[in-house]
């Protein structure tokens, strides 16, 4: 499918299931995907999201892949980083709402940070199958707080190179999804 409107940080972006085991994320590699997250849009400017990043070999990385679910161990580890993704719903745990917008506006730093990557030679892949409660109690997340979601990030792994092909939903049904008249 030939999109030619798209920038190709968007259109050749894709969610690897494979990451190549032996690539390493430096250290500026780490400050520049979160330097695109950090410069996500937010309503209000409130910034509600936080990230907790271990990269494979890394203190701590070993305790994030011990809270994924069989389905995301199978090929999360391999990634050189793995990302849990935090947004700031309350104020302290007074149930006080700090954002309405929180997960609205993580994903908008998470999905700068998955462009950034990409521009990078690199790829995301967001998933949430791992253990919320026991990643919670693990990384003594702060009171009004939430892990909302992970990403590993990596060099994707695929036999010939090129990502595979995608299926996306149209734009007649982007438009009409959701609402009852036209």
């Amino acid at each position: 499918m030939n999109v030619p409107q798209l920038t190709p940080a968007l259109h050749g972006r894709f969610s690897p299931l494979r990451f190549d085991p032996h690539h390493r994320l430096s250290g500026s590699d780490v400050e520049t995907l979160l330097e695109a997250a950090r410069w996500a849009p937010s309503a209000g400017n409130a910034q509600p999201w936080s990230f907790h990043l271990r990269r494979r070999g890394e203190d701590g990385h070993e305790h994030l892949v011990a809270h994924l679910a069989g389905s995301s161990r199978r090929w999360a580890p391999a990634a050189s980083a793995l990302v849990v993704n935090l947004a700031h719903h309350e104020v302290d745990d007074s149930g006080m709402l700090y954002s309405e917008f929180a997960d609205y506006d993580l994903g908008q730093a998470v999905a700068h940070m998955t462009v950034q990557a990409h521009a990078m030679g690199l790829s995301c892949r967001q998933f949430r199958a791992f253990d919320l409660e026991g990643l919670h109690t693990l990384l003594g997340v702060r009171p009004g707080w939430r892990i909302l979601t992970m990403t590993a990030i990596g060099v994707p792994l695929r036999d010939d190179g090129t990502p595979p092909p995608r299926e996306r939903r149209s734009i007649v049904d982007l438009r009409t999804a959701g609402v009852s008249s036209p």
